[in-house]
């Protein structure tokens, strides 16, 4: 999600004709709603051989992982952690390639100190995720920041990085890295928002960059812009997000736009799940109706673990999206392979 929070409705409103816009999202994209292990089941997932033949999928795992991450969500949406904290920064690394190096330690409380200096994790979290996915398809990631809000909060986040528009960061919560499964379907969740929101896709907006809590320049910046306007800037119009946008968002944006008006965060969160309820065979989770962003990661993730669907419904024509795109499937074959000769054993 974004931390940006605009709260201006009547210039929204005005200017919500003149372009296409996700006010109010948040710079940083997380996924919340695979991360209550309550829902996990309690028995051992039966491991799969995971021998990968050319072309060759481990349906078994990626099954597991489908089923496992898709009914914590559920669970999840209906049910509040009785844990929630703060954000905590551990520890950030510089990326250079597959490498993380120069860790710079925060200040945290003694009760924190054994995850800030569990290296070992935050190296295995790591070196899954470069095996995850191919490295030209990471270059932008030069960070890889560690924290925690406690158990079963967020598990993962990708944000622009405070110095470089251009470049990200990979966060990753170390007090929810135990699930591989739930873990899995984060991180390619979380390289969803990557793919479609980096800078090849979306130019990022200096001036919003500049000045995050400067509405005036935000809203001349989406005035400006001809196509979608995620928040990082102005999307191209061949891009991944302006085409799913002008597919599956232009007809239901200003209903959806309306209820993400809403400050009151309860009341915020009834009105997209109503919106869910109106529109749920269009979405693939209910996490999905949070905003355009979180609805494409969610089908990117849908695409890359699941089977082709049949497109019977707008929910299953999201998946069928990616298709369209010859490098998106060609990609998407090199993940499910690393997939399939990296999962933990």
């Amino acid at each position: 999600m974004h931390r940006l929070k605009l709260l201006f409705a009547l210039l929204t409103l005005f200017f919500v004709t003149a372009a296409c816009a996700s006010l109010g999202s948040d710079e940083e994209y997380y996924d919340e709603e695979i991360v209550t292990e309550e829902a996990l089941p309690t028995e051992e997932p039966t491991e799969a051989p995971l021998s990968v033949a050319e072309g060759a999928i481990c349906t078994d795992l990626t099954d597991q992982i489908m089923q496992i991450s898709t009914s914590a969500s559920e669970a999840g949406s209906d049910t509040e952690s009785t844990d929630v904290q703060e954000e905590t920064p551990l520890v950030v690394y510089e990326v250079n390639g597959d490498q993380i190096s120069n860790p710079v330690l925060e200040d945290v409380s003694s009760e924190l100190q054994d995850q800030q200096a569990d290296e070992a994790t935050q190296q295995q979290v790591w070196d899954y995720y470069t095996a995850l996915i191919p490295a030209e398809n990471r270059s932008t990631i030069v960070e890889y920041s560690v924290f925690t809000d406690g158990v079963d909060n967020t598990l993962a986040a990708v944000t622009q990085t405070q110095t470089d528009p251009a470049a990200w960061s990979l966060q990753v919560d170390i007090a929810d890295t135990s699930d591989y499964y739930s873990l899995t379907f984060t991180l390619i969740h979380e390289y969803g928002h990557l793919l479609t929101l980096g800078p090849d896709q979306v130019p990022p907006s200096l001036a919003v960059f500049n000045n995050p809590e400067d509405n005036d320049i935000y809203l001349k910046e989406l005035s400006a812009c001809p196509d979608y306007f995620p928040g990082e800037g102005c999307a191209n119009p061949d891009s991944y997000i302006n085409a799913f946008y002008n597919q599956f968002w232009a007809g239901i944006h200003e209903e959806w736009q309306q209820i993400n008006l809403e400050e009151d965060p309860d009341l915020l969160q009834q009105g997209l799940d109503d919106f869910y309820a109106r529109y749920q065979d269009q979405f693939v989770t209910d996490y999905a109706a949070t905003n355009p962003e979180e609805d494409m990661a969610e089908s990117w993730s849908f695409f890359v673990l699941g089977p082709k669907p049949a497109g019977d419904t707008i929910a299953e024509q999201k998946t069928l999206f990616f298709y369209d795109y010859p490098e998106l499937v060609e990609l998407r074959s090199a993940i499910l392979n690393n997939l399939c000769t990296s999962f933990p054993q």
